[in-house]
């Protein structure tokens, strides 16, 4: 078995269709062992992180892609020292595209990896808060996919002042999610292009899952990204991996 460094499990409270992290910086091996890349035939397409030995959450709209295994144990793709799994995928049932919610997918391992817990918090995410968004994504609108994990710092944006802004361009942000980043900055931190389902991580947790942003507008986003709140789906995920039937 190989030992990973879990998100704790949650209790707390507070993640574009394809997404990019630009103005970056490449993140040290070792650091974030929780960070998966998702992948098909033809290489990484989404984000991930473990939730424990056997399962991985991702966004549901990964699964256009059709992904068929992931990778994890190092965060530079091209190091030997990473390790492939088969997986099962459990979709959230009522899924349909990225606006309208429930943006939120597991897979199941072919093979369990060992748990090292970290202690659970009941911290709450409130606006302005730091954390961290993390991807093998893009890290410009027009480039290519990189093979060394990049890490970028965001701030939660108030959910009410989130859904005002989005308003003002017609956009819809649906319930249960969290808004971040990508707003009221002079040039965008964080964008999202094959960082789809890795997680937005506040005080060591994962409270969002990289879901979704405006019209792809990586280089100079002008609303906040949009995360899937994983507080809100805390009950899905426990029974979806209790029964254990992805396909």
């Amino acid at each position: 078995l190989i030992r990973f460094l879990f998100i704790p499990q949650f209790s707390f409270a507070a993640a574009a269709d394809g997404s990019e992290i630009v103005n970056g910086k490449k993140v040290p091996d070792g650091k974030m062992p929780y960070m998966v890349s998702v992948q098909n035939g033809k290489g990484h397409i989404c984000g991930g992180f473990l939730y424990n030995e056997e399962f991985v959450i991702t966004a549901a709209h990964c699964d256009v892609e059709k992904p068929s295994h992931v990778v994890l144990g190092s965060n530079n793709l091209n190091n030997n020292k990473t390790m492939r799994f088969k997986i099962k995928k459990c979709k959230h049932e009522d899924y349909t595209k990225t606006t309208s919610g429930n943006d939120i997918m597991l897979l199941q391992l072919s093979n369990k990896v060992e748990q090292i817990k970290l202690p659970e918090s009941g911290t709450n995410v409130s606006p302005n808060t730091k954390c961290t968004v993390a991807g093998w994504g893009k890290t410009k609108s027009d480039g290519e996919q990189v093979k060394e994990l990049q890490m970028v710092e965001v701030s939660v944006i108030n959910l009410n002042q989130c859904r005002m802004v989005w308003k003002k361009y017609k956009g819809n942000i649906p319930n249960n999610v969290v808004c971040a980043g990508g707003y009221s900055v002079k040039k965008a931190s964080f964008c999202l292009q094959g960082d789809s389902g890795g997680p937005l991580v506040c005080g060591g947790m994962a409270v969002g899952i990289v879901s979704f942003n405006y019209k792809y507008n990586c280089n100079y986003p002008n609303l906040p990204n949009v995360y899937t709140d994983v507080s809100k789906y805390i009950d899905w995920i426990n029974k979806t991996v209790k029964q254990k039937k992805c396909k």
